[in-house]
């Protein structure tokens, strides 16, 4: 989601009254939450300005009691209720709506609605969203993390390579924060001249760039017998680094685009249809050379099978990682 226009008004001081931000990534709402917090009054006025409340500690009579109050040495009083999911809401709803109808020009009154959505169908929501700002913060799903990465990356000043944004991808999932975090020390530690690339990541996240799973699925992907197995044996040998349901979790994802592939009607936008970055369509074309509809329905199925195998519910099966993976290479490669 695109919460630049939002962090720019806020900037420019184009505040509104008041700003529910709500939704299951918490990463968007703490953006457009500390945005607020750091640039709508100094430090000299947010001793007496600014007031920070916790959902938990907090209740809605004192926090629109607060609200109702005029600003000492600035323009605008701002409340911050962080983890405002855990108000008790139903005890003063009815008071906030009542505020809400005739807001304090001069405050700005922030509700970080973490972990879930605000009910869209209460009156309340409504009438926010008439006077103040609405934000629903919104998971992203795997396939857009990398074209995340490289937007975070870009708007700082940087470059990334696909590969290297792709490594982070796989191995730090959807957390918005921790990846955000990770990929700001990159940037403290690589020029802005320089194109992020794999051996950065390598030596400042730990991702190692010659045995990962980006780089086990591309053996795969080239039917090289010899790299895959390599990278199977360094994974067995640092399980901690690669656990086994993150390394059959990725696997999976790629065969099933690689599935999706060959039921593409045009051929011509699969990058798109396939969320990947344009750099690595000649893979999946390759991959889909080498492993048909058939075969690749067979190697899913093997996937599945490898992970109830590591979870020992295949009863007499041997569920060492590195038994597990090594006759998971085996099945894809023949």
């Amino acid at each position: 989601m695109n919460v630049n226009p939002i962090l720019s008004d806020i900037r420019n001081k184009k505040l509104k009254p008041i700003y529910l931000l709500h939704g299951e990534e918490p990463y968007f709402i703490d953006l457009i939450s500390d945005a607020i917090e750091n640039n709508v009054l100094d430090d000299a006025q947010k001793g007496f300005d600014q007031t920070i409340l916790y959902g938990k500690d907090a209740d809605i009579v004192t926090m629109v009691n607060a609200a109702k109050r005029y600003p000492m040495l600035s323009d605008y009083q701002v409340i911050i209720v962080k983890e405002a999911q855990d108000l008790k809401w139903k005890q003063g709803e009815e008071l906030l709506q009542q505020y809400v109808e005739h807001v304090t020009p001069s405050t700005i009154l922030v509700l970080n609605y973490k972990y879930g959505k605000f009910d869209k169908r209460k009156k309340l929501y409504k009438l926010i969203e008439k006077v103040g700002e609405v934000v629903e913060s919104s998971k992203l799903y795997e396939d857009k993390i990398g074209a995340w990465i490289n937007g975070y990356v870009k708007d700082k000043g940087w470059n990334i390579h696909p590969q290297a944004a792709a490594m982070m991808a796989e191995y730090l999932g959807t957390d918005l924060s921790k990846i955000s975090n990770e990929l700001d020390k990159l940037m403290l530690n690589v020029p802005k001249t320089q194109e992020i690339g794999a051996m950065d990541i390598e030596r400042n996240i730990g991702i190692s760039k010659d045995f990962n799973v980006f780089e086990l699925n591309t053996a795969l992907a080239k039917r090289n017998a010899l790299k895959a197995y390599q990278i199977v044996d360094y994974f067995a040998a640092n399980p901690k680094n690669n656990p086994l349901v993150v390394v059959l979790g990725a696997m999976g994802g790629y065969f099933t685009k690689i599935l999706k592939y060959h039921y593409l009607t045009d051929k011509s936008s699969a990058a798109k249809e396939l969320g990947i970055h344009p750099f690595f369509l000649k893979e999946y074309e390759l991959a889909a050379r080498n492993y048909n509809r058939r075969k690749t329905f067979d190697i899913i199925n093997c996937l599945k099978n490898a992970d109830l195998c590591s979870k020992g519910m295949n009863v007499g099966s041997n569920t060492s990682t590195e038994d597990v993976l090594r006759e998971m290479v085996f099945k894809i490669l023949n």
